[in-house]
């Protein structure tokens, strides 16, 4: 009997046989990845899928009050959840701002410019209630891994 990879990672054939790809998902222990069923990250091949992070403290709890405190913590978030990928803020590829206020945009980008300004992303920027009222930004990533 040949053994299973474990359950966060996942060998699958291509559908003609020609390349095995390894997906590999990233957990950060946040209670509701398991209660809806998600995960942080996923790395399938190459790339690096970061799922919507918000800017709850991940240590905490907490939601700052303020748009660019939650600005922070969602990028350390992002950025934990990649460098566990093997892959930083300038492999990123593409990035997706979900904001409730189109007025909360403008005070982030500060913080935006220093973690993607040397390597910009194709970016799409969402005007959105988000599943919290509280919540006052959202930001997903694709990150592309250079090949070594």
């Amino acid at each position: 009997m040949v053994a299973r990879p474990p359950a966060r990672c996942r060998k699958a054939q291509h559908p003609v046989g020609r390349a095995v790809l390894v997906r590999r998902s990233i957990l950060s222990g946040a209670p509701w990845e398991s209660l809806v069923g998600y995960a942080r990250a996923v790395v399938s091949g190459d790339f690096v899928f970061v799922a919507g992070t918000v800017g709850r403290d991940p240590l905490t709890g907490v939601l700052p009050e303020a748009v660019t405190d939650q600005c922070a913590n969602a990028l350390a978030i992002i950025a934990a959840a990649l460098a566990n990928a093997g892959a930083d803020f300038a492999d990123v590829v593409r990035v997706t701002y979900y904001l409730p206020d189109r007025a909360d945009f403008e005070p982030c980008w500060p913080q935006l410019r220093a973690a993607f300004g040397a390597n910009p992303p194709a970016s799409t920027v969402v005007f959105a209630a988000l599943i919290d009222p509280a919540m006052k930004i959202e930001i997903e990533v694709t990150a592309h891994r250079a090949a070594n």
